[in-house]
C-alpha cells in the first residue's frame, strides 16, 4: 500500500520522464514523434470546445503545459477575490485564512495565510472552464482540469468551502499533481456576500446544492469525451461550506459520488449562524455578564488544569472535551470582583455560552454551544465582537433586507422562519442510506477548538448509522483534539484527506485512526494519532509525547 500511495502522490515527478528510445531510434526521429503525439493530445483537448452539454457553454479547452500554470491573484488561496471581507466563509462558515482542499478560511486565524502551492511542478493537463445555466437566472462557473497522461481513472471534486464564489484552485493544483482528473465550481455567484440571493431564487438554489451536482454531471461527461473512460471513482473533499456540501451531495445525490470527506459540516446551516451570533445576543441583551477577553484566558487555562491530562496541559489543548465536567461556578468570585474569578451574571453568561443557542420562551435547546477548550478565540477577539457575515444568511436568505438588523433578533420568530426558507435548500439529513448502499463511505471531521461543536457532529454520525445499521464501516467520524475550523488551532492539526479517502476505498479497510501532524516554519514538529468516535488518543506511558507512535485509541 505504501508503494502505491508513493506513486499516487509522486508520481507526477515521473510523467515528463520518458523511455530511453535512444536505444531504438535516432533521438531527433524521436523528438519529432514525441511532438507529433504532443499536438495530437492538444488537438483533443481543444476539440473539448465543441462539445454539446445540456445547459452547458464551455469557453476554454486548452493544454497547459508543465509549469506554466499561473494561479489568479484573487485565488492564491482557493478563497474569496480582492477586497472580501475577512471573516466567516459562507454564511454560517467562520472565516479569516483559506485553507486547502475546499476548507473554508479559519476561525480566529492570526498572522499570514500559508503560502499558495506550487505550480512549477505540475504537471501538463488539459484545462476545461464552462458555465451552466441550468435555469435562466443560473450563472455556475466551473472549471475541469484533465492530466494528459498518467491519469489514475479517479475523479476529485473540490468543496468550495468560501462564501465568496470561486474557482479552489489550491485543492485542484494538489489533485492534479497526484494523477487525478479534479473540478471545482464557484457555487454560481461571485460576489463576497449574500447579496447576490434576494430576488434571485435559482441562485439560492445553486448555491445550496444544484451548482455541485451539475458541475459533478458535467465533469464526468468531459472525462469521458476526453479520456473516454468513466471515473472508476469519484471523491468529493471540502470543509466548512465545503463539508455541508459534503453531507448534502450524499443525501441528495447519493450517485454522484463514492467516497466523500466532509470536514466541520456546517449543518443545518440556519442553526449554526446562531452559535455565531449567539454570544455577541448575549452580550447586547445582559451587559452585566460581559465577560472580558482576559478572564477568558484565564477560563481557558482553568479547564486546561481541570480536564487535560499533563501533555495536553503542556501542548495547550483538552484532548477530550466531550467529557470534560468543568462548571463555570468553580470560578465564581468569593468576595466581589476580580481578574482570576467570574462574578455571579458571568458564570450564568458562561454557562449560556457553552450551552449554546436557547428559545427564550419555550427553553428548547437549539444547538450545541462552543466546546470546552475553545475560550482561546473569546480571550482574542471578545464574546460583543459579531461575526457580520454570520448575520448575512438572516439578512438576504431569510428576510430578504440589506437593512435587517441582527440586534432585533427574536431567538424563536426568526429561527422558526429561517428554518422555513434555508432547511429546504442548505440542510442535510442522516438517512444517507441510498448512498451507504452503494458502497459509498463518508468521512466527517472536525476540531474540538471550535464553534463547530464535536458534540453535534457526534449526535449527526450516531443518527446516520441509526438510519442504516450495520454500516460502521462505511461511515468515520474524526473530532481532532486542539484543531480549529478545518485547520489551525494549537494541536495537531494537519492530515492528508485525499490520501485517507483514497487508502479507504481501494483497500476497502476502514481507519481507526489517523495520524495528524502540526508544522512549524514547514518542519513537523508533532504527530498524534486522532481516534475514530468516540475513542479518544491516550498515552502509553513511554516514549516521546511529540510522537504518535506512543499513543493508543482508547474507548
Amino acid at each position: 500500500m505504501y508503494s502505491q500511495t508513493v506513486s499516487r502522490v509522486f508520481g507526477w515527478m515521473t510523467k515528463s520522464a520518458r523511455p530511453a528510445a535512444g536505444f531504438c531510434c535516432l533521438a531527433l526521429l524521436c523528438a519529432a514523434a514525441h511532438a507529433g503525439a504532443q499536438a495530437a493530445t492538444n488537438s483533443s483537448c481543444e476539440e473539448l470546445a465543441k462539445l454539446t452539454l445540456p445547459n452547458t457553454t464551455i469557453t476554454m479547452a486548452q493544454v497547459v503545459q508543465p509549469g506554466e500554470f499561473k494561479m489568479p491573484a484573487q485565488q492564491g488561496m482557493g478563497g474569496p477575490p480582492p477586497g472580501a471581507q475577512a471573516g466567516p466563509g459562507g454564511p454560517g462558515g467562520p472565516g479569516g485564512q483559506a485553507r486547502p482542499g475546499g476548507a473554508a478560511p479559519l476561525a480566529g486565524a492570526v498572522g499570514a495565510p500559508p503560502p499558495a502551492p506550487a505550480t512549477s511542478n505540475m504537471p501538463a493537463f488539459c484545462r476545461v472552464a464552462a458555465t451552466i445555466k441550468p435555469s435562466s437566472d443560473s450563472n455556475i462557473k466551473m472549471e475541469v482540469w484533465l492530466p494528459v497522461s498518467g491519469w489514475n481513472g479517479k475523479f476529485y471534486a473540490v468543496g468550495n468551502g468560501g462564501f465568496a464564489g470561486s474557482i479552489q484552485y489550491r485543492g485542484m493544483v494538489e489533485g492534479l499533481k497526484a494523477n487525478y482528473v479534479t473540478a471545482s465550481t464557484d457555487t454560481g455567484h461571485d460576489v463576497p456576500n449574500g447579496s447576490f440571493i434576494p430576488g434571485h431564487p435559482e441562485k439560492f438554489i445553486d448555491y445550496g446544492y444544484r451548482a455541485d451536482h451539475e458541475m459533478t454531471l458535467r465533469a464526468k461527461e468531459i472525462i469521458k469525451a476526453y479520456l473516454k473512460s468513466d471515473p472508476k471513482l469519484s471523491y468529493w473533499i471540502g470543509c466548512s461550506l465545503g463539508g455541508m456540501e459534503a453531507l448534502v451531495e450524499a443525501d441528495r445525490y447519493p450517485a454522484d459520488y463514492d467516497g466523500i470527506v466532509a470536514g466541520a459540516p456546517m449543518n443545518p446551516m440556519s442553526m449554526f449562524n446562531l452559535v455565531q451570533i449567539w454570544p455577541a445576543w448575549l452580550s447586547l441583551k445582559f451587559p452585566e455578564g460581559v465577560i472580558p477577553n482576559e478572564k477568558f484566558a484565564v477560563m481557558h487555562e482553568n479547564i486546561l488544569k481541570a480536564c487535560a491530562t499533563p501533555i495536553g496541559q503542556k501542548q495547550g489543548f483538552v484532548e477530550d472535551p466531550g467529557s470534560c465536567k468543568w462548571k463555570p461556578e468553580s470560578m465564581l468570585c468569593k468576595n466581589g470582583d476580580a481578574p482570576d474569578c467570574l462574578t455571579a451574571a458571568q458564570v450564568e453568561m458562561a454557562r449560556k455560552i457553552y450551552e449554546g443557542p436557547v428559545n427564550p420562551r419555550t427553553g428548547e435547546h437549539i444547538f450545541p454551544g462552543i466546546p470546552l477548550g475553545f475560550e482561546s478565540d473569546y480571550a482574542r477577539s471578545g464574546m460583543s465582537h459579531i461575526i457580520t457575515v454570520a448575520t448575512d444568511l438572516y439578512k438576504f436568505a431569510v428576510y430578504q433586507d440589506p437593512n435587517w438588523d441582527w440586534k432585533t433578533m427574536d431567538f424563536e420568530k426568526d429561527i422558526t422562519k429561517a428554518r422555513e426558507v434555508v432547511d429546504p435548500v442548505m440542510k442535510a439529513g442522516s438517512n444517507l442510506k441510498p448512498f451507504l448502499d452503494r458502497g459509498g463511505k463518508l468521512l466527517m471531521y472536525g476540531g474540538w477548538a471550535e464553534q463547530r461543536n464535536g458534540i453535534e457532529l457526534g449526535q449527526y454520525y450516531d443518527n446516520v448509522l441509526k438510519s442504516d445499521p450495520g454500516k460502521q464501516d462505511q461511515v468515520r467520524l474524526f473530532v481532532v483534539p486542539g484543531m480549529g475550523h478545518c485547520g489551525g488551532g494549537s494541536g495537531p492539526n494537519e492530515f492528508d484527506k485525499l490520501i485517507a479517502l483514497d487508502n479507504w476505498m481501494t483497500t476497502n479497510k476502514a481507519p481507526d485512526q489517523i495520524v495528524v501532524s502540526k508544522t512549524a516554519n514547514g518542519q513537523v514538529v508533532r504527530t498524534r494519532p486522532t481516534c475514530a468516535w468516540p475513542a479518544v488518543a491516550t498515552y502509553k506511558g513511554s516514549g516521546s509525547e511529540e510522537e504518535a507512535s506512543s499513543y493508543v485509541c482508547k474507548k
